[in-house]
């Protein structure tokens, strides 16, 4: 346990208000965003709370020194022979899906009343499904993101800079990237290799999938569709003109599947003024860009669908919750909501003429209430707003604390 990391003082502030409190901490996300090394840090924070060493017990499912605790009777069983006495003991499990029927073992400790509880997971799903039913109004979810384009300027020891900014749009930011060159070749082949874990681990056995290579042709379709309206049926349609018959009803417990594992984000369209969802022509995003290029390739042509992601992911791990926005025949790109707040995004990659800039500044004037809007993009002399709609250089736009 004797590592060197890097703090990640956003997440250890989300998760203060709930130390020493009855509740469990549950961090979930996407493998390799960097869960086991908050833990760590929370190790930390717990020591300078008084916690002594010998009252922490930690335990990871990636080790194989913890290969034996394999189900909630092993958990508990290795809970009692480490704790030290009846003073308050502090118990951390990463990758806790691993254990089966660990939320039984969860329950039990927490109804006891003396151990500070927190534990890591990698599927949604299981995670969401087990503990509301065993542990409902008992713990507390937050969800862990690759870094932020501040963080990853932290972890590389980077300023603020367009080569900077290339290579987090080219290589993403798992934290893991600050030990390898950046250069396509290690790092693609690196971020394949996550890909294939989290498909294996948390799609394919986690569900029993068999046509794996559908698997990996709809990740791919996503993938090459960052940020496009798509629909069960456009992906069925797409795969039967690739000799690969499935219906949409599949293709639609597949996507679900990938989402469970972190991997994407289906972001729905709402009518704005109204309350209607739309059911069908969802978009979907990637958690990091870095895993998507890793799929399909850093091609300049994709750089609307990349900044887009960017722009998309910085919203979701400043706390929005999002919605494509519809109104009448034009489109918002992303509806952000907030406690009771609102806030409205545009991503472009250049306005270079007075026809974009229309278009782009013209989807949000014809919204008809008085929340903040803003227009992103690459465009570099900015300063100006049209009609109270901000313009920011995105980014300035993926630094700002909104």
């Amino acid at each position: 346990m004797i590592k060197q990391y890097i703090k990640r003082p956003l997440y250890i502030d989300r998760i203060h208000p709930f130390v020493n409190k009855d509740v469990i901490k549950v961090l979930v996300g996407q493998r390799r965003v960097g869960k086991s090394y908050l833990l760590l840090q929370i190790i930390e924070e717990l020591g300078a709370l008084g916690f002594n060493r010998e009252h922490i017990i930690y335990i990871n499912k990636e080790l194989h020194e913890f290969e034996a605790i394999r189900n909630y009777k092993d958990l508990l069983q290795h809970v009692r022979n480490a704790e030290k006495g009846k003073k308050k003991t502090a118990v951390l499990i990463d990758e806790i899906q691993d254990i089966s029927q660990f939320e039984k073992a969860l329950r039990d400790l927490q109804a006891q009343g003396r151990y500070e509880i927190y534990c890591t997971g990698s599927n949604a799903d299981l995670l969401s499904g087990e503990l509301a039913t065993y542990l409902s109004g008992r713990y507390v979810e937050i969800e862990v993101y690759s870094l932020s384009y501040p963080e990853f300027l932290v972890f590389h020891k980077l300023a603020d800079s367009d080569e900077s900014l290339l290579s987090y749009m080219k290589y993403g930011g798992l934290p893991y990237l600050v030990n390898l060159d950046l250069n396509d070749s290690v790092v693609y082949d690196y971020l394949r290799g996550i890909n294939n874990t989290i498909l294996f681990k948390d799609v394919v056995a986690r569900y029993n999938i068999r046509n794996i290579a559908f698997l990996e042709r709809l990740v791919e379709y996503t993938a090459d569709n960052v940020g496009s309206l798509v629909s069960a049926k456009k992906i069925s349609d797409f795969l039967k003109s690739q000799k690969i018959n499935i219906s949409p009803n599949v293709v639609i417990n597949y996507l679900s599947f990938i989402v469970n594992a972190f991997l994407l984000y289906k972001v729905r369209r709402s009518e704005i003024g109204g309350k209607r969802i739309f059911e069908i022509n969802e978009k979907y995003y990637f958690q990091d860009c870095g895993l998507r290029n890793a799929l399909v390739g850093y091609r300049p042509s994709d750089i609307n669908k990349v900044l887009e992601n960017m722009v998309y992911m910085h919203l979701r791990v400043r706390g929005y919750t999002i919605t494509v926005g519809k109104i009448g025949a034009k489109e918002v790109d992303f509806v952000c909501e907030r406690k009771g707040e609102r806030l409205y995004v545009q991503v472009a990659y250049l306005i270079p003429d007075k026809k974009a800039s229309e278009r782009e500044f013209g989807n949000l004037l014809n919204i008809p209430d008085n929340y903040p809007k803003i227009v992103t993009s690459m465009d570099k002399l900015l300063g100006r707003n049209e009609k109270g709609i901000q313009h920011m250089h995105i980014p300035e736009f993926l630094k700002t604390q909104f």
